[in-house]
């Protein structure tokens, strides 16, 4: 366990034995007897980063957790290591994990606060323990739905058809079983991105974030790549879970958006942006349409993020404080 003299800013961050031979890692920021508060990150595959999360808290009200999700970032063993098996990744082995990291932590309940896909993993551990969550804030909305993955893999392929054509043309040069009606892309890709040829896995991995810097740059003159793709270990185990729980419907059945009487008690804010094509506005208005009390917050402009969703995600984690006092 370590201090704050090697984390800059933090109370402590350490490792955590879950099953299945993985060690979690976490950190803690803020004030040991504020109102607890659990981050989850983007991806799936996706890391803390630099922390930056911990700047929309109010500190010295919160005792602020963030994790790295099981085969992320500084967690071990990586999910960019294919001889480490894919049933290892689900969402029910997440929401294991929070819940031995919640009670290793000696909370009783907490406030969540998911980020895209940790939006999808905010709402399935509050399904699946309502009462240890005081509110939840979701940031770039997503429930990881059929319809959602379909959107993202297939229909988006109309707006960006050169960059569809060139991620499809690689799936059906390898994968001879992708166009039939049983196998999807994003089907298709996971396959690639879990066989035994190293070389063909690297190269699926380098197609697949192309596509995902595609989509994520609508309305930019040219495709922004990501810098983070530069770290093949990185890419790897981004391409490769993303996939893998995209292929699955993000391992919801039945679907979350069918399960919000379980949490529809809890107080929910959610922010999305206009203009976000990876992540539709509809799938945040349809949860709010089905979630009584909760308050939805577009932001014309933005997209799958953007300056006013940060300072809104700001506001809204204060607000979600002065509810839970």
């Amino acid at each position: 366990m370590g201090t704050s003299d090697q984390l800059s800013g933090s109370i402590e961050h350490g490792f955590l034995p879950v099953d299945d031979g993985h060690r979690l890692y976490w950190e803690e920021f803020g004030s040991p007897d504020g109102i607890p508060a659990l981050h989850l990150h983007g991806g799936p595959g996706g890391t803390l980063g630099s922390s930056g999360y911990r700047h929309r808290w109010d500190l010295s009200r919160t005792r602020l957790i963030g994790f790295e999700q099981r085969g992320c970032g500084r967690s071990s063993p990586s999910a960019s290591d294919p001889n480490v098996p894919a049933e290892h990744f689900t969402t029910q082995k997440l929401i294991e994990d929070i819940e031995v990291l919640r009670k290793d932590r000696g909370i009783d309940h907490w406030i969540l606060n998911g980020v895209s896909w940790g939006s999808t993993l905010a709402l399935a551990y509050a399904q699946a323990h309502p009462e240890r969550v005081r509110g939840i804030v979701l940031f770039a909305v997503t429930t990881t739905s059929r319809e959602e993955v379909q959107w993202i893999t297939e229909t988006v392929g109309r707006i960006f058809p050169e960059a569809w054509e060139r991620l499809s043309s690689f799936a059906r040069a390898y994968v001879p079983e992708y166009g039939s009606d049983n196998l999807s892309l994003v089907e298709a890709y996971s396959l690639l991105l879990s066989c035994p040829d190293a070389q063909l896995r690297d190269d699926a991995s380098l197609e697949w974030a192309l596509w995902e810097d595609t989509h994520i740059s609508l309305g930019a003159q040219e495709v922004i790549r990501d810098p983070r793709w530069s770290d093949p270990t990185f890419r790897r185990c981004m391409t490769r879970l993303t996939t893998h729980f995209w292929a699955h419907a993000g391992f919801s059945q039945p679907p979350l958006l069918e399960l919000i009487d379980r949490v529809k008690h809890l107080p929910a804010i959610f922010i999305h942006g206009r203009n976000d094509v990876s992540s539709p506005a509809s799938t945040a208005w349809n949860l709010h349409q089905r979630w009584p009390g909760s308050e939805l917050i577009i932001c014309e402009g933005d997209a799958h993020g953007g300056t006013s969703m940060v300072e809104r995600w700001s506001q809204a984690n204060t607000k979600m404080l002065d509810l839970s006092s």
